[in-house]
């Protein structure tokens, strides 16, 4: 089962932007890929340590350096030492618990938003801290795991005459956030695939398995509305613009972003109110499946009331009963209970009880 809570007791008592990892270690050891490019240039490159992200600080390029694993805390603080990042921002970034978020410092802009994955085993839905330092020329990236949603935009930068390669750091960010929020409609859609399967088998077959399967997809719809609506004011204030962060053009497609985020969140609402009826209609399923089984029965029975009537009345120990001597007696009684039998057969399918 999903834990909605994380302990966050090894920060405890400590001073502000101290640094200390928060959160379960999915990297076995870090890895950092350096990106540097401008209109004619493009270099790939992964660093085996921060000294050679050094290099990138001063350049007129354009330069992506994306960190996965945030377990080790030397790698983090260094990296911030490099590039001038605050300590709060290093915490944060170190605290994989955070909501989405938005801050800005002196210079550079620090956004914090979940990334979305769905296991293909059992469709249990996953998600990762994504943290964005944004400067003048440079994006740095903090990712819990080597997996993300960002091999278009590196197949985009990979190709020239490209408009992202034409742009600044601003717009690099934007392409991240996009590729973000479009990975929610991915997961969005199987949820919905999930949840008509689950409709159609509380019609048809109800079962506590798919009891259970109901409520376990109402606690990922819960985990998904925690980790996507607070990123609907985090792009709300991008797109605005009034952080100055963004250049013009770029504002016109977060603007975009945002409402892609508005669709993601009222789909989110949607399937909350539709599984919040899923249990609602298992009830109802039961109870219809418990009268058609009681219809059954008191057919049944009401058939058998009167043949017992005609059973009991012969079955009484009288000595002067005349139809016990009769010579058809036997025959015509079985005859009479047939006839009644069939009677209120035919009676039950004209007031369509069968």
């Amino acid at each position: 089962m999903r834990k909605l809570i994380r302990r966050a007791s090894r920060k405890a008592g400590l001073a502000p932007g101290t640094l200390v990892h928060v959160g379960e270690r999915k990297a076995e050891k870090p890895r950092i890929t350096i990106i540097d490019y401008d209109a004619e240039n493009f270099q790939e490159r992964e660093a085996d340590s921060v000294k050679q992200c050094h290099a990138s600080r001063h350049t007129s390029t354009v330069t992506w350096i994306n960190v996965s694993g945030l377990h080790d805390v030397s790698l983090i603080e260094e990296l911030g030492e490099c590039f001038g990042i605050h300590s709060l921002v290093l915490e944060d970034i170190l605290n994989t618990s955070q909501r989405p978020k938005l801050e800005e410092y002196e210079d550079h802009m620090f956004i914090v938003l979940r990334m979305l994955y769905q296991h293909s085993e059992d469709g249990e839905v996953e998600a990762e801290q994504l943290a964005l330092v944004v400067g003048d020329n440079f994006v740095l990236s903090f990712q819990e795991r080597a997996q993300d949603v960002f091999e278009g935009v590196r197949g985009r930068l990979r190709t020239s005459r490209r408009r992202i390669r034409e742009r600044g750091a601003d717009y690099l960010a934007y392409a991240l956030l996009d590729a973000v929020v479009d990975a929610y409609f991915l997961v969005l859609e199987s949820l919905g695939e999930m949840i008509e399967s689950l409709e159609d088998d509380l019609l048809h077959d109800p079962s506590v398995a798919t009891l259970n399967a109901v409520h376990g997809l109402k606690r990922e719809l819960i985990f998904l509305r925690r980790s996507v609506w607070p990123l609907r004011e985090v792009i709300s204030l991008l797109a605005r613009g009034e952080r100055g962060a963004f250049s013009d053009e770029t504002l016109i497609y977060l603007r975009d972003v945002y409402d892609h985020t508005i669709q993601v969140i009222d789909t989110i609402e949607s399937y909350r109110d539709l599984v919040a009826g899923m249990h609602d209609t298992y009830l109802s399923s039961l109870s219809n499946r418990m009268n058609e089984v009681m219809k059954v029965l008191t057919i049944f029975a009401s058939i058998f009331i009167p043949l017992t009537f005609i059973a009991g009345i012969y079955g009484m120990n009288f000595q002067y009963m005349p139809e016990l001597h009769w010579r058809w007696a036997y025959p015509g009684v079985w005859a009479a209970m047939l006839v009644l039998t069939l009677f209120m057969l035919s009676y039950f399918r004209r007031k369509k009880w069968l």
